[in-house]
């Protein structure tokens, strides 16, 4: 009979059993495989549905976009030559509410306009309360025009259905909500809610003016055989200086495609850590297991079995329970989409398709796998390499037989190839190599930890506290599994401590530094010949400080030192510069909040020679621009070639008003453009100033920053509870570890027990040095993770957010304390039986 044959017929004899010291095993396992597979399926569930319904949610096959200029008449030829075009044109303005006699009443919102002509939607429909059709909801006659709006605005503006709003020069009949439209989503992130109007009410309003912030859309939907990449290729051939930015239904939302790819990419990395965790755990349970079987195992090699034998009965043993694990945690996983879509279905505004999806299940099965495996195979490879007579002596003096270094190799390539499949598969393989990384040196630093622990605990003299020298002698002594519960806790409280400092130094920047340096107000739109007295209107109020106004027009750039972008060589991150319409400003005098990094300070303030550039240094090394270097901005038609001549850093946490491209003052002066606006004044006069400028500026559109910090904190939150969540997986793994430490040594530790007992300890002085025992383990678990994640948070909000690091005291308790907590809990939970276990039942049956 073959090695292989005889080892399975062993392993399942020992199946027979029972899983008794394995559930652990199973657990962790279990825990680890779930996450993984239920975070891909979630991923790919939604990824699916972005696809799926592409056509919806853009609007047609393909849409194009271009800020500010509307397209000609050929190119709308050009697009109505491939199929059915509709045209959509979105911009920022105030409504106001008027009163019966046909005044404002001073009430006003910012909102979303969005106009669209006939044919809109092209692919899907629009929903409207009370139902009608939209051609009739957004009619026009002789006075008035119709108008739909989100829900929002009737809360905002205390409003109904049938009352009457102006935006700009027009006066617009509320006569229904949008309840939906098919793009919403595509439109990304909007200050006000959406105002939904014909194409015609827009030109009434006559807010559209040069240099005005305007962004057209014509979605497309083919009537022929054309392909997109037929269409996109046409489109750069035909209309290469055209600007377009072009999307097609397979990639229709382009930022939230990102965003679930990058939350589905952290989220299996957290659950891969958890996985690792309860690695740990496996390999302890397979440890306690093993060393139950030595007597079993030294009779096999006893009587005849050589070591592959029980190498491999063991083995098939481990990889089987191993799969089943697996399998439970791949039905878990598979599960989580339903049970998202059964619980939180309708409040995900984002389509998904719920369904089972074999390849993250194939990938969170392989990773368990070669967990399983790479802590399996070192204690197995232990037993054997021991000899019979040592198994025999091991009970009361333990050999340390190191397994051969084949073994241990193979263990480490396990561990390789997991680390090989998280870089290739993933989307970001430069994050994925960093946090890998980031957690193999995280769990290295807590190893030394737990070894330094066991080391300085030995030396500190205790001879006369009882309590003391019996918890520290019980985390010190052979066999102790104190080092892996510091590894397993640490590491989960590490990345709880992190993402909690991460979070409260973004808060502490959206909440109190930026609010404090943040203006007031945003004005946007303010024309040219309205300058002098809005300027007049502001100066009257006597509490507004830093009144700033910017000039701004849009540009693209064409020509980098004389070459057009489309033969520039460019790094492939700094493409997007070169795409659309970027924000172009003038300036006489530096502003205050850039920092000259390269080149002179600034221009004379009379400048009058050919035209300058202050460029953004991280754009200028993403295009290859160094000082003298010549850049070409399209401004309205007009080709205008600028030199570098300063390069700067921007502090965007001050709320100012922000240009990556500034140009001396000369020819791009006298190009048509707009201007903004920002003025902080004191809180009561806030309302007053607000209700002066929608007064005898309507057109202006007036952002109030508080409401603009309000939205981005309340994202935040959201962000940072679903890190916060994630991190409890790793946690909960580090907490199996814990209770598989407990399981390991819990006969040796009733049996101890029950010998104090008889020597004459009470079941309150064992508790007390139980007590002692945890609470070190979780207070040191928790000071480790304390420093080490605060270590980590400074490299995330320095290096990579630019926001300094704020140390919260909240964080550094709850995290200590919660640590110290919850090994001490499970500790005495697993310390029950110890305590009470009675002495003479357990002598008569050791």
């Amino acid at each position: 009979m073959s090695a292989l044959k005889l080892a399975v017929r062993f392993a399942r004899r020992e199946l027979r059993s029972g899983l008794s010291g394995f559930r652990i095993f199973l657990a962790s396992l279990a825990l680890g495989v779930a996450a993984i597979a239920g975070v891909g399926s979630l991923g790919e569930a939604y990824l699916t549905g972005l696809t799926e319904q592409g056509r919806v949610l853009l609007g047609g096959d393909v849409s194009l976009r271009r800020r500010n200029v509307a397209a000609t008449e050929e190119e709308r030829a050009f697009m109505a030559g491939y199929g059915h075009v509709s045209e959509t044109t979105t911009m920022r303005s105030m409504a106001d509410v008027l009163d019966p006699s046909g005044g404002t009443s001073g009430t006003r919102a910012l909102v979303e306009l969005k106009a669209v002509d006939a044919a809109y939607p092209l692919v899907g429909e629009v929903s409207l309360a009370p139902q009608m059709p939209l051609s009739d909801a957004l009619a026009c006659n002789q006075t008035m025009c119709g108008a739909v709006v989100e829900k929002t605005l009737f809360y905002r503006l205390r409003i109904e259905v049938g009352d009457i709003l102006r935006v700009g020069d027009t006066d617009f009949e509320i006569r229904a909500e949008l309840a939906s439209e098919p793009d919403r989503i595509s439109g990304g992130f909007s200050l006000g809610p959406h105002f939904m109007l014909s194409r015609e009410a827009m030109g009434r309003t006559g807010l559209i003016t040069p240099g005005s912030l305007t962004n057209y859309y014509y979605d497309i939907a083919f009537t022929g055989d054309t392909g997109l990449d037929e269409f996109e290729t046409a489109v750069e051939t035909a209309h290469a200086d055209g600007g377009w930015r072009v999307r097609d239904h397979t990639n229709a939302i382009p930022n939230v495609a990102r965003f679930v790819r990058q939350a589905t990419m952290f989220l299996t990395l957290v659950g891969l850590t958890a996985l690792v965790v309860g690695g740990v755990g496996a390999g302890q349970a397979i440890s306690a297991f093993l060393q139950r079987r030595r007597t079993s195992i030294a009779t096999l090699k006893a009587i005849g079995a050589d070591g592959q034998v029980v190498f491999l009965t063991y083995l098939v043993l481990v990889m089987t329970l191993a799969a089943l694990g697996i399998v439970v945690g791949l039905i878990a996983g598979a599960a989580l989409p339903f049970a998202v879509d059964y619980f939180f279905g309708d409040r995900i505004p984002a389509p998904a398709n719920y369904a089972l999806y074999p390849g993250p299940l194939v990938l969170a099965a392989a990773f368990g796998v070669l967990t399983a495996f790479g802590f399996a195979i070192v204690p197995l490879a232990r037993a054997k390499e021991i000899t019979p007579a040592g198994l025999f002596r091991d009970l009361v003096a333990p050999v340390r037989t190191p397994a051969h270094w084949q073994w241990r190799a193979a263990a480490v390539l396990a561990f390789m190839l997991i680390a090989i499949l998280s870089v290739a598969l993933s989307p970001y393989p430069r994050f994925n190599l960093g946090f890998l990384g980031g957690t193999f040196v995280v769990l290295i630093l807590l190893r030394l930890v737990g070894l330094g622990l066991q080391r300085t605990i030995a030396r500190i003299p205790v001879r006369r506290k009882q309590i003391l020298r019996l918890a520290f002698a019980n985390l010190t002594r052979p066999g102790t599994q104190s080092a892996h519960v510091i590894v397993a806790l640490g590491l989960g409280l590490t990345l709880l401590a992190t993402v909690s400092l991460t979070e409260a130094s973004v808060n502490a920047q959206v909440q109190d530094r930026i609010p404090e340096r943040a203006p007031s107000y945003f004005f946007i739109d303010i024309q040219r010949d309205q300058i002098v007295a809005f300027s007049e209107l502001i100066s009257e109020f006597p509490t507004a400080t830093e009144f700033e106004t910017t000039p701004m027009m849009r540009g693209r750039v064409v020509a980098l030192n004389g070459v057009p972008v489309a033969e520039a060589e460019i790094q492939p991150g700094g493409r997007w510069i070169t795409r659309g319409d970027r924000s172009v400003t003038y300036m006489y005098e530096k502003p205050r909040d850039i920092f000259i990094l390269d080149g002179p300070d600034w221009w004379e303030a009379d400048y009058d020679g050919p035209t300058l550039m202050s460029l953004d240094r991280d754009d200028a090394e993403a295009v290859g621009l160094a000082i003298g270097d010549t850049m070409t901005i399209n401004v309205l038609g007009r080709d205008i070639q600028a030199q570098i001549f300063n390069m700067f850093d921007e502090d965007f946490r001050s709320g100012a008003i922000n240009f990556s491209f500034i140009l001396s003052p000369g020819i791009v002066a006298d190009a048509p453009h707009t201007f903004l606006a920002t003025v902080n004044v004191d809180p009561e006069q806030e309302e007053a100033m607000f209700a002066a400028v929608s007064r005898d500026f309507p057109n202006i559109s007036v952002v109030l920053v508080r409401d603009v910090l309000a939205q981005i904190n309340e994202m935040l939150q959201a962000l940072a509870a679903g890190m916060r969540a994630a991190s409890l997986i790793t946690i909960l793994a580090g907490i199996l570890v814990l209770a598989g430490a407990i399981a390991a040594g819990h006969r040796a530790r009733v049996y101890e027990a029950v010998i104090l007992k008889v020597l004459g300890a009470t079941r309150g002085r064992l508790a007390a040095v139980y007590t002692v025992e945890y609470g070190v383990l979780g207070c040191l678990a928790g000071v480790a993770a304390l420093v080490i994640g605060t270590l980590a948070a400074w490299a995330v909000t320095t290096l990579v957010l630019d926001v300094p690091l704020v140390f919260a005291a909240r964080t550094v308790t709850l995290t200590i304390v919660g640590g110290a907590l919850a090994t001490l809990v499970l500790g005495l939970i697993g310390g029950f039986t110890a305590l009470s276990a009675k002495p003479a039942e357990r002598l008569r049956n050791p």
